[in-house]
């Protein structure tokens, strides 16, 4: 069987296609969000994981973690520093998106391809095309696209399944940058594509 790519209503080849899921955790999804609320984004990323686990297809969940943070990034910038609390649990996957096939990644910064095993999990497995969600658009998702772009994989985004702290961040990215390094789709889109 040839290839299978996303383009208008063909399919997407569930061998070479995997789900990413960035930072659905307890610490992020319950913060103030923007066009969607983090229930929102949880509700439609969790649609997409049984319909990845059903055909067999691989769902890599992503969360940030640190014991004290000393791990983790610090440069100085302009901008006020929005510094995770970490209290007991912040960084478990929220439960709806559980998943015991799932391969789970934990980054130490904003991307997920930095400093992890996700390429070389991704690789293994033969995959080349990645449908990426979660919190926040701007941040966590935006910063694995670029990565994934570099790393040449086709990617599909899912606008109603991610969101950001505010809707212009969102909207940005979603209109200006992920239209250049993949495709945008809905989620109803990318079920019903998946074969």
């Amino acid at each position: 069987m040839k290839d299978l790519k996303l383009v208008g209503n063909e399919l997407i080849n569930s061998k070479r296609t995997a789900l990413v899921v960035i930072d659905l955790q307890n610490g992020i999804v319950n913060s103030p969000r923007l066009p969607h609320s983090g229930a929102e984004v949880v509700e439609k990323a969790s649609n997409l994981i049984k319909a990845f686990s059903n055909k067999g297809a691989l769902v890599v969940l992503v969360r940030v973690s640190s014991i004290d943070g000393k791990d983790m990034i610090k440069p100085e910038t302009d901008s006020a520093s929005n510094s995770v609390k970490f209290s007991e649990g912040w960084d478990r996957f929220v439960p709806e998106i559980e998943d015991k096939n799932a391969i789970t990644i934990t980054k130490r910064q904003w991307g997920a391809f930095h400093g992890t095993e996700l390429d070389l999990q991704l690789r293994r497995r033969g995959i080349d095309t990645i449908v990426l969600c979660g919190i926040s658009t701007s941040i966590g998702v935006d910063t694995t696209a670029r990565e994934a772009y570099q790393h040449g994989y086709n990617q599909i985004f899912v606008e109603e399944a991610m969101t950001a702290g505010t809707k212009e961040e969102h909207d940005y990215v979603c209109k200006y940058i992920f239209p250049k390094i993949g495709k945008m789709r809905t989620s109803e889109e990318v079920i019903s594509s998946l074969k």
